[in-house]
């Protein structure tokens, strides 16, 4: 443990390891993924996924390490006794913070298959992590504003089409499907500007979740409703370098999938629509009181309708 250290050392040796970490796995993982790319065949793909997944676990598991020589956190996480690492699972959770992304990997890392995160377009410039992403297969979406799609209906439908080709190659290896229903992290700005009818989430966003559930099929064992909560307040990434983030309070539910909605129509079918909706807002309500127990030791009971 380095924590004793002063913050700003802290925040160096921690990048330090982190750059070292993306540099030592980023050439064996493009290796791989070049292969795949020149023989682009199911059995090449069913022989080399493999491969390229436990890299990502290897390098995950070397961000776990300078994260636990460079930090003390309290950890208190509930739910993982039943997670199965051949399993098929969508994941969902609340999000605050890019340190949430490192926080879903140290805790599920191997516990469940590699997490997917469906990622915005733009990502794949960032320097050395979007060939990483591409790597893997994370699929990348690009947002249309509306006054684009009234423009251009030909791009209306787009971002289903991506994320049904992504589906399809999720089924070949146990894949952990990662989606934000949130669509962005939360701020008390964002909050406001929605009238968000939840006290500490913003609105969720259905359609990209039914259109996953929809192309999996019924592949997805469960619904891996995961709640991350900061008790010293929300870190930001600098300040998760310096150490300063000192407990997470981490919960992981198992919830079933209804039966029917892997065949339900969400574009087309307002019925079911407003069913999914529905499903979506009593998951997002009792996320939100699971959340003001963990803040403060009660639920928040009182809701504006959604």
């Amino acid at each position: 443990m380095l924590n004793f250290l002063p913050g700003i050392l802290i925040s160096f040796i921690a990048c330090s390891l982190l750059l070292l970490n993306i540099l030592f796995w980023i050439s064996p993982l493009m290796t791989l993924a070049l292969i795949k790319v020149i023989l682009p065949f199911t059995f090449m793909r069913k022989l080399l996924d493999p491969f390229i997944v436990g890299i990502a676990e290897l390098w995950i598991g070397g961000n776990k390490g300078w994260m636990n020589l460079t930090q003390k956190v309290d950890w208190d996480i509930q739910g993982l006794g039943t997670l199965n690492k051949k399993g098929w699972y969508l994941v969902n959770s609340n999000h605050q913070t890019w340190v949430d992304i490192l926080v879903l990997q140290y805790v599920l890392n191997r516990r469940i298959p590699l997490l997917k995160f469906f990622l915005k377009q733009e990502l794949i410039k960032v320097p050395l992590m979007g060939m990483a992403w591409w790597a893997l297969d994370f699929p990348f979406m690009k947002r249309y504003s509306k006054e684009y799609l009234e423009k251009h209906p030909e791009m209306k439908g787009k971002d289903i089409e991506t994320t049904r080709i992504a589906c399809e190659k999720f089924r070949l290896i146990p894949t952990s499907v990662m989606n934000f229903l949130e669509g962005t992290r939360f701020t008390q700005q964002k909050h406001a500007k929605q009238n968000s009818p939840y006290k500490y989430l913003l609105k969720p966003k259905a359609g990209g979740i039914a259109f996953a559930i929809n192309a999996m099929g019924d592949q997805f064992d469960c619904l891996l409703n995961v709640t991350i909560v900061y008790p010293d307040g929300v870190p930001s990434f600098v300040d998760f370098l310096m150490g300063r983030m000192h407990k997470v309070k981490v919960r992981i539910e198992e919830l079933e999938i209804p039966a029917h909605f892997p065949s339900g129509d969400y574009t087309n079918d307002d019925e079911f629509r407003r069913e999914f909706q529905d499903w979506v807002h009593q998951l997002w309500l009792e996320k939100d009181q699971q959340i003001d127990l963990l803040t403060n030791g009660t639920p928040h009971m009182e809701q504006k309708s959604a």
